[in-house]
């Protein structure tokens, strides 16, 4: 009952990215064309490309009772935040800024102005590490999908998650009904 959010961006297509699994690919005109006509739930430029989470997927799934997952930047989850403060917000951070640095080169698709450039943004972005809920570390990455799944499940059986009137009418008024 889990589903990733596929983000629309204007940006090209990285080496191994599919169109409709990694992002929706758009080009600047049609992605202004969905901002115009409100598709987009929050959006933003990010490195010099617009991204945005589809409004109608994401109000689709959470009327279904589906949790949805999003990977959004900083700027992108406070706006979230600002429509939709019961989300739960999981900062993702690397075990340091070394290994970021690293990660980014050993991708191979930025040039090392470019690296530059995100590597600043990254230190920037930093900052709104305490606007979140969790903090997971990725350090190895199976630890980090077992820290997600932690919080899923402690966040599905939170108070807030329960249906009350089931626990009424199982427990409170059938108890009633046997005393009598």
């Amino acid at each position: 009952n889990l589903h990733y959010m596929v983000s629309c961006t204007t940006r090209a297509p990285r080496s191994g990215e599919v169109d409709g699994k990694d992002y929706l690919f758009i080009d600047e005109p049609a992605f202004r064309t969905r901002i115009d006509k409100g598709d987009f739930v929050e959006w933003a430029e990010v490195h010099g490309n617009l991204y945005g989470t589809p409004r109608e997927q994401l109000v689709d799934c959470t009327d279904r009772g589906i949790d949805v997952i999003l990977d959004v930047d900083p700027q992108g989850a406070m706006t979230l935040k600002k429509k939709f403060d019961e989300a739960v917000y999981i900062y993702v951070l690397p075990p340091s800024f070394d290994v970021l640095r690293q990660r980014l080169i050993d991708r191979k698709t930025d040039s090392h102005e470019e690296v530059a450039r995100r590597l600043h943004k990254a230190r920037e972005e930093l900052w709104n590490y305490r606007q979140y809920y969790y903090l997971i570390v990725n350090k190895e990455f199976k630890r980090a999908l077992e820290d997600l799944a932690a919080i899923i499940a402690a966040e599905r059986i939170k108070m807030r998650q329960v249906n009350f009137s089931w626990i009424e009418e199982t427990f409170i008024k059938r108890l009633g009904k046997e005393e009598m």
